[in-house]
């Protein structure tokens, strides 16, 4: 069957595809310029000296045309196994302040860590044939982060 057969109008249409993750890590936010005193008037009980932990959810929602051939964007396995590899297995039970590659020299806020998360996968997922298209994270029932790289939505 031809591929003006199997869509409206003829054209492939584009697609966004989210994947979800889970995981569980600890972080202080601080600034080392500044005293113990001065973080926690800044960042209140998240700059704990002792640290503190968030059961995270992970969404990367990529963008694609549907492959003629297969009927989806991407391989789901195949984005999973790219977020556990270049992501979760690096934050899983981790302190991200200290033990997470991606995160040295950088403020572990939550804004900070979606955008390091967008570079850990930008490139894997373009090699499995789609565009990144948003990194969220949510890291309270009440509080998530979005974000879409350097494009302005």
């Amino acid at each position: 069957m031809s591929a003006d057969f199997r869509y409206l109008g003829g054209e492939i249409p584009m697609v966004y595809l989210t994947r979800r993750e889970r995981f569980s890590a600890a972080h202080r936010l601080f600034n080392p310029d500044l005293s113990d005193q001065e973080n926690e008037e800044l960042y209140g009980g998240c700059s704990n000296p002792n640290w503190h932990g968030h059961n995270y959810i992970l969404w990367v929602t990529v963008r694609g045309e549907v492959n003629l051939d297969t009927g989806y964007v991407i391989d789901l396995k195949q984005l999973s196994r790219v977020m556990r590899a270049r992501v979760i297995e690096k934050l899983d039970h981790r302190n991200i302040n200290l033990e997470v590659d991606f995160m040295k020299d950088r403020y572990v806020s939550t804004e900070n860590l979606a955008m390091a998360i967008w570079e850990q996968l930008e490139a894997p997922v373009r090699e499995l044939g789609a565009e990144l298209h948003c990194v969220k994270i949510q890291e309270t029932e009440n509080n998530s982060v979005e974000y879409f790289g350097n494009n302005r939505v």
